[in-house]
């Protein structure tokens, strides 16, 4: 039996595929490589070039490698692209992976695990949101994953595959023993700008609001190590393979902190200081967004093991160091 990894070259995919790989599975990615690195993908997995939606390609992959598990990451994540690309959102995220799942179906593939988002909730308040709260997505982001969510519940109902879909909140660090990390030239998450200012591949970087009802006016967010976003995959993998119910789980830490504490987080781990200008607002952010990870300590046994911005911090540094130079050599 062996797992497929879509969206394996990419930035969580990728440590994905070397925690599955840790633990003795045997791996297939599928990656269309228009945002992935060929070179991101562990040597001993199986990388395939094609898109999820290719059903041929798909099912063929599902028969020819004994697929029993399918954890899907490919698709499209800046919020403030998807308000001025709704319909490329859509057609990604969304049209893609109902594709994806009726390949399973059809494929007999009995476990599925779905990348969902905290954007499903839109502004959820300073206090831990759970996931029987309001459903409230802001951007299109946040509703193509939300109605992704919505099929694979009723795919389940209907065709008796079980699925776990797991609601991140902010991903960020690298791979502690340097083997991949957050690779994208323009990525948009805060603490992979910050680290590329730090190190002076940005000029600045620039704040988008301070006028949030937050105590220092600024985003507050929950910010979890990707090695431990990884690891609770792999446990949802194995309740599942055990016969476990389909779920809705989050993935963070219970606690954030604000675009401005991050920043400062940067610059004592970094040593030293770098530009930072504020503007306005960016549309589709909300002001704060803090998991109740309750659930996933729960029904997975989760217990993180890399709950400190500073060590996050750390780790992204390190990565962005040894990065230069890797994006030349696109898959």
């Amino acid at each position: 039996m062996s797992v497929l990894v879509t969206g394996g070259a990419g930035y969580i995919g990728s440590h994905m595929v070397w925690e599955l790989l840790d633990a003795g599975e045997e791996m297939v990615v599928l990656d269309r490589l228009s945002t992935g690195f060929e070179w991101a993908v562990a040597p001993e997995a199986k990388l395939v070039v094609g898109d999820v939606a290719d059903g041929e390609l798909v099912g063929s992959l599902i028969r020819e490698h004994s697929v029993d598990a399918i954890i899907h990451f490919a698709g499209s994540i800046v919020v403030p692209e998807s308000v001025t690309d709704p319909l490329g959102y859509y057609e990604n995220n969304t049209c893609k992976t109902r594709a994806l799942i009726e390949t399973a179906v059809r494929g007999g593939v009995p476990n599925f695990i779905f990348s969902s988002t905290a954007a499903v909730y839109g502004a959820a308040g300073l206090e831990p949101v759970r996931e029987d709260a309001r459903l409230a997505p802001e951007s299109p982001y946040g509703l193509s994953k939300l109605m992704s969510e919505w099929m694979l519940r009723d795919a389940a109902a209907a065709h008796g595959i079980r699925y776990t879909a797991l609601r991140y909140f902010n991903v960020a660090g690298a791979d502690p023993k340097g083997r991949t990390g957050q690779s994208t030239p323009g990525a948009t998450h805060l603490i992979k700008v910050a680290s590329e200012t730090a190190l002076g591949k940005r000029p600045s970087m620039q704040v988008f609001g301070t006028d949030y009802p937050t105590p220092d006016g600024t985003c507050v967010r929950d910010y979890i190590h990707v090695s431990d976003l990884v690891a609770a995959h792999r446990l949802a993998l194995e309740r599942l393979r055990a016969g476990g119910d389909s779920l809705v789980a989050n993935c963070g830490y219970s606690h954030g902190y604000s675009v401005l504490e991050v920043i400062e987080s940067v610059r004592r781990v970094f040593g030293g200081d770098f530009d930072v200008k504020v503007g306005g607002r960016r549309p589709g952010d909300a002001a704060s967004v803090i998991a109740n990870s309750d659930l996933a300590r729960r029904e997975f046994g989760w217990t993180p093991a890399h709950d400190d911005l500073d060590a996050i911090v750390g780790d992204a540094l390190s990565w962005e160091r040894k990065l230069t130079g890797k994006n030349s050599v696109r898959g």
